[in-house]
């Protein structure tokens, strides 16, 4: 139970890390990620409002309870990281070793949440 406790922590302290990057490049690098979305061919007026779901993903995840919006918060991380590793590889700019990360942390972070909670259950 505690290893539990300490993997999933862990995971999900790297994956806060890698979104509080994430967001800190929309709001305070705006211009140049400006121009990876406009790279990529995506709308540049969703910055702000995807760095604010990101941020309310994160609060989601570290507040107890909140099962359902839990689930969708990794589900809609999951989304973003597999379209932004897509994205990266696709115009060729190696950035999607971050996507990676991201990825495993997220996947480590929900197979040991589900873990410690089907233990508490029982």
């Amino acid at each position: 139970m505690k290893t539990n406790k300490i993997i999933y922590f862990a995971a999900t302290v790297l994956l806060t890390a890698v979104m509080l990057f994430s967001v800190s490049m929309y709001f305070f690098k705006h211009e140049m990620i400006k121009g990876a979305f406009e790279s990529f061919g995506y709308p540049t007026y969703i910055i702000y409002p995807y760095a604010v779901a990101k941020l309310l993903g994160l609060v989601v995840l570290w507040l107890p309870g909140f099962k359902t919006l839990k689930e969708w918060a990794y589900a809609g991380f999951f989304y973003a990281f597999v379209l932004a590793f897509f994205a990266h590889y696709m115009i060729g700019d190696g950035q999607q070793e971050t996507a990676v990360v991201a990825l495993i942390a997220l996947a480590v972070s929900y197979i040991f949440y589900k873990r410690i909670n089907k233990i508490n259950r029982t």
